[in-house]
């Protein structure tokens, strides 16, 4: 009698430990985003809800490239629609039951047969992605960012998909084919449960296998698909599609401020209005409670950087659209916005990884310099292509800038270009170096 129960005892412990070990990872990226400083996304509700809904739900910025944005649609659509055929089987195999939402009738055949259409067109385009990423030689994916791991992650995720969907269609076919037989557990005197538009297909391939043996195919393709799925789940941790549950949350607490504007210091802002006001009495003591000034400017590492730049590293798909829209990149500079959100989260894990050993941030590394050049840093024009290009909301811009300002004020760091261009600002009220009162020479030569 126990043995009858088997199946659902080990599918529940499969379930519960995926589950489990999700959660564990879900509270570490948690922990780690919540290390950067503190930023004020919660303006604006309705605003960003639309935003949200028409960027990372209706995916209006992955069409601006046709091709890839209609491939990813196709995987993404699938990918969530197919879920719901998840749901049945999970159900399933706690309860021991077969088809559970079988009863639909007409809406459950509509259902599968829609499952296995977008599982049909979920493969052709996952074939078409792995063609792009390794035949095509197409510029953004040939660059050096995405040598080892990267390149590798990217492809074992489309092995991942192309092998879920192989498991999905033969799964069905074989269940088709037991329905069809008459075989206890699978047949239904209601008739025929779900429509195999695709999979029905492959039944030429299994036509003369006995019950039993459709029985072990079946059950394996089952338990294989449902294993694969929860292993995917928890792969997600590792890799850079997490965006697949972080774009969302990413796209709603995004800027929503114009591209071209950027932020102020207030310590250093309100010391300038200081300094500007002909009224002001420089030796008064300041009014209420004295100014909190910030224990450092800019950023050195990831905690200097606010929670919404690490939530941006965990959730780039480093797919490098901004990186193939930057000017400096294109012209042979250093700097690759991609790879400064992917430096980010490389050493926001090397921390995490830190704090799971209950030792401090160790200071011996830092993002600046250990993972970002300064030559990166200055190679950036502040155009915003970058921001503008990416269809989920990260900012690298961010990041590079909060980076500058460190160099700036902290270290006294900047090029010699910059450091005389401030220099003239300070005492010529102009980037250049002449006098103020020299400065109409030139119309009066003209005159």
């Amino acid at each position: 009698m126990m043995l009858d129960y088997l199946p659902q005892i080990l599918f529940i412990i499969a379930l519960g430990g995926a589950i489990l070990f999700f959660a564990k990872n879900v509270s570490s990226i948690r922990r780690n985003i919540n290390l950067g400083r503190d930023v004020d996304r919660k303006d604006h509700k309705n605003l960003r809800f639309k935003k949200m809904m028409r960027v990372a739900l209706g995916q209006s910025k992955m069409v601006t490239r046709p091709i890839a944005g209609i491939l990813h649609i196709i995987v993404y659509v699938g990918f969530v629609i197919i879920n719901i055929e998840v749901l049945e089987i999970i159900i399933d195999g706690v309860a021991g039951t077969h088809r559970i939402f079988g009863f639909l009738g007409p809406v459950y055949d509509f259902l599968i047969g829609s499952f296995e259409i977008l599982a049909f067109l979920v493969l052709v385009s996952v074939i078409i992605f792995w063609l792009r990423r390794n035949v095509m030689n197409i510029k953004r994916f040939l660059s050096r960012e995405l040598k080892g791991w990267p390149k590798n992650d990217a492809n074992y995720i489309l092995y991942f998909e192309v092998v879920l969907m192989v498991l999905f269609l033969t799964m069905n076919a074989a269940d088709y084919q037991l329905q069809l037989s008459g075989a206890p557990h699978y047949f239904n005197e209601a008739g025929i449960m779900g429509s195999f538009p695709i999979s029905q297909f492959l039944l030429p391939i299994i036509d003369g296998m006995s019950v039993e043996s459709l029985i072990i195919l079946e059950r394996t393709a089952w338990w294989l698909h449902i294993i694969g799925i929860l292993i995917f789940l928890n792969y997600l941790y590792y890799s850079k599609h997490l965006h697949i549950l972080l774009a969302f949350p990413n796209v709603y607490f995004s800027n929503l401020e114009s591209l071209g504007k950027f932020k102020n210091l207030d310590a250093v802002t309100n010391e300038v209005k200081l300094m500007m006001d002909p009224n002001a009495d420089p030796f008064a003591e300041p009014e209420g409670d004295e100014e909190e000034v910030p224990e450092k400017f800019g950023a050195s590492d990831v905690q200097d950087l606010n929670w919404f730049q690490l939530l941006s590293a965990y959730t780039c798909t480093e797919c490098g659209r901004c990186t193939s829209e930057c000017p400096a990149n294109q012209t042979g500079k250093k700097l690759s916005p991609r790879k400064i959100m992917m430096d980010t989260r490389d050493r926001l894990e090397e921390v995490g990884k830190e704090l799971d050993k209950g030792n401090e941030i160790s200071s011996d590394k830092q993002l600046l310099d250990d993972y970002i050049s300064r030559e990166e840093l200055w190679a950036c024009t502040t155009c915003n292509a970058c921001v503008d290009a990416c269809p989920i909301g990260i900012d690298p811009l961010s990041i590079i800038m909060d980076m500058r300002q460190y160099l700036v004020m902290e270290q006294s760091a900047a090029p010699a270009e910059l450091n005389n261009a401030m220099s003239n600002i300070e005492n010529n009220a102009a980037p250049w170096p002449y006098n103020q009162q020299d400065r109409l020479d030139w119309a009066k030569e003209e005159a």
